[in-house]
């Protein structure tokens, strides 16, 4: 499962409009997703769902699924943990991405498929910056392994590693990678891209 916003300026990458402006910004996302469901399609792991906000009816989802031969679903409402807890919750087993993760590759999506498979209750890809790039679950989660967790805080993955050793989980953590949040990520991008 694939989550991303629709690349509307000004309602995305919003830390990054005051150095790429809004059109930048929507445009820096519209790249970060054709990037993010070329490689969940790469990794040949089954089916990829592109979850899409604030709706799936767009005409810019619509041509995604065309293109990446891919299916449409649309986020519920609330906040990430609430999204990502009710898309979990419908379709565990399951991994679940975002979108702004360029250095995911199908290799690290397959050895997180491995880890549930090979009988861990959840899986993570741990963020440079103290978030997640990648969660993937065996079974539903419980709500609470989502819940009043403060999105976007360098603390997400330790408050994450909390709540899962409460609840008795298994899991697993992969090499940690950097996502695209702040300005200083877009010099590492660059280098990336060239």
């Amino acid at each position: 499962m694939v989550f991303a916003k629709a690349p509307e300026p000004g309602r995305v990458k919003t830390r990054l409009i005051p150095l790429l402006g809004e059109t930048g910004a929507a445009e820096l996302q519209r790249q970060l997703i054709e990037r993010t469901l070329r490689t969940a399609v790469a990794a040949e792991l089954g089916g990829v769902e592109l979850w899409c906000a604030p709706g799936s009816d767009g005409p810019y989802f619509s041509d995604c699924a065309k293109r990446h031969e891919i299916s449409l679903r649309a986020q519920c409402e609330g906040d990430l943990g609430m999204r990502m807890a009710h898309a979990l919750a419908e379709n565990a087993p399951a991994l679940l991405i975002g979108c702004d993760c360029p250095a995911l590759t199908p290799a690290y999506l397959r050895e997180a498929a491995s880890a549930l498979a090979g009988g861990d209750d959840a899986v993570f890809g741990p963020a440079e910056d103290g978030g997640y790039v990648l969660v993937g679950v065996a079974r539903s989660p419980a709500a609470e392994l989502f819940e009043n967790i403060a999105w976007g805080e360098a603390t997400v993955m330790q408050d994450t590693r909390t709540r899962l050793a409460r609840g008795n989980w298994r899991w697993r953590e992969l090499a940690p990678l950097w996502d695209v949040d702040r300005p200083e990520d877009l010099a590492r991008l660059r280098r990336l891209l060239a």
